[in-house]
């Protein structure tokens, strides 16, 4: 039994769009080159980004054998459970803005996904984590 959690389809459409919208205001709307400058850089970081969500957007996967978690851009790396110290959700709050994350703890990194990459709630995600690992 594999479970797979990934990026929901909409959040790589709003950052592509989000891009598309930025670039046409500072078209329109900008002044100097630095201010062009600056919004090109911030929609061309947006277009990378929505670019990684289609590109790779199974951020998280689950079977008997361990996990399966993103690095780096795009690349997958599949971790035993033996080397999984623990599962866990982080709550914090800062700013009156409260946050839940999922980590995974290997030991030497620690792997953190939020909502936004699972599509899911952390502790949802954990305990169908927990589920499958038993």
């Amino acid at each position: 039994m594999t479970s797979q959690w990934r990026v929901p389809t909409a959040l790589p459409t709003l950052k592509l769009a989000g891009a598309v919208v930025l670039l046409v205001l500072a078209a329109l709307f900008a002044t100097d080159t630095a201010a062009l400058a600056v919004a090109g850089v911030a929609g061309a970081a947006l277009v990378v980004w929505g670019f990684r969500d289609l590109l790779a957007p199974v951020r998280l996967a689950a079977d008997p054998t361990g996990v399966t978690v993103l690095t780096g851009f795009a690349r997958r790396r599949h971790i035993p459970w033996s080397a999984v110290e623990q599962v866990s959700v982080a709550r914090r709050a800062h700013a009156g803005v409260r946050s839940e994350a999922l980590e995974i703890d290997t030991g030497d990194a620690v792997h953190v996904l939020t909502k936004n990459d699972l599509g899911a709630p952390p502790a949802e995600v954990a305990a169908a984590i927990a589920a499958v690992r038993s």
